[in-house]
């Protein structure tokens, strides 16, 4: 790293560790991108930094980024739940960091899967088998809370829908998105062993007051833009005498605002934030209330 680079890392700007490469590091830049946060990246491509708020970033493998958060060597990171959740179980030392905040990015599921001509039933159905997977630790713990304490699972790196077409495993335990893969190999999923999403890790040790206030700062704007993902800003002109019933179809609103109309004393203009996505049934339901103009618009931020 070149000494410009170090000493802007230790005057008291907070480190945060992201995935160098990959659909993590596209949403969560692209995340930064949404609360406002430039990333001027260096020519390394290993350390980038954001210019509104004091803080640096490092550009890593993801499976790197518990570590670097538990030794102190970053003091936030952005992992996938089912990295940190590996990472945790398998070490024999506690890992030295806790989730901050979940992302809503990024979700998968990790699953077990057999081949679809195997009857499977229950958990217990796995007892004796081999398993192969990326994730040993959290197939193991998964196996252990069924009941099941005599499957192996078998470490691999990657292919593991090959595996029991080779004779390596009886079932995988992988990240499964839309199946299509699964398909494709003759698998079928069988259980959902774990539901992962990007989350912001910190260290359990209390960070100094310049970048607890960073950290405010960040996790403000990032709950601002992960509220408005499923807000809308809805409004309509309606019946004065209809305000309450209208107001209890509202998903997830608060009280809503009530303006008069110019010139019509029997209507009023009602503007609400729903912190739920707003159906068509909801609509329906509106009109059906004396509701008209009703609009339905997207927030881009929003802080309470």
């Amino acid at each position: 790293m070149a000494g410009s680079e170090k000493n802007s890392m230790e005057n008291g700007r907070l480190r945060l560790a992201v995935q160098k490469s990959g659909r993590l590091s596209d949403d969560t830049f692209e995340l930064l991108r949404q609360c406002g946060l430039k990333v001027s990246q260096s020519r390394t491509r290993l350390y980038a930094r954001i210019e509104e708020l004091p803080i640096d970033l490092l550009l890593v493998r993801d499976d790197d980024i518990p570590e670097l958060v538990s030794n102190g060597a970053s003091d936030l990171g952005i992992v996938g739940g089912n990295v940190f959740e590996e990472e945790r179980l398998s070490r024999e030392v506690p890992l030295d960091a806790e989730i901050v905040m979940p992302l809503g990015f990024s979700k998968c599921r990790l699953c077990i899967a057999m081949p679809k001509s195997k009857a499977y039933a229950q958990a217990s159905d796995l007892a004796g088998k081999r398993i192969a997977t990326s994730y040993p630790a959290i197939t193991q713990a998964w196996l252990h809370e069924n009941g099941v304490t005599d499957a192996k699972t078998v470490n691999m790196s990657g292919a593991h829908e090959i595996a029991p077409r080779l004779g390596v495993a009886e079932a995988i335990c992988d990240i499964v998105s839309t199946g299509a893969t699964l398909e494709s190999n003759g698998l079928g999923v069988a259980e959902t062993v774990y539901f992962s999403e990007a989350l912001l890790i910190g260290p359990t040790a209390k960070l100094s007051p310049q970048k607890k206030a960073t950290l405010d700062a960040l996790t403000g704007r990032l709950q601002g833009v992960l509220r408005s993902r499923n807000a809308k800003y809805v409004m309509m002109n309606a019946p004065r005498d209809a305000v309450d019933a209208i107001s209890a179809v509202l998903p997830g609103a608060d009280s809503p605002t009530v303006l008069e109309l110019a010139g019509q004393t029997g209507k009023v203009a009602i503007h609400a934030v729903c912190s739920e996505d707003v159906l068509w049934d909801h609509l329906a339901e509106l009109k059906s209330l004396g509701a008209s103009a009703i609009l339905v618009l997207d927030i881009d931020k929003m802080l309470t």
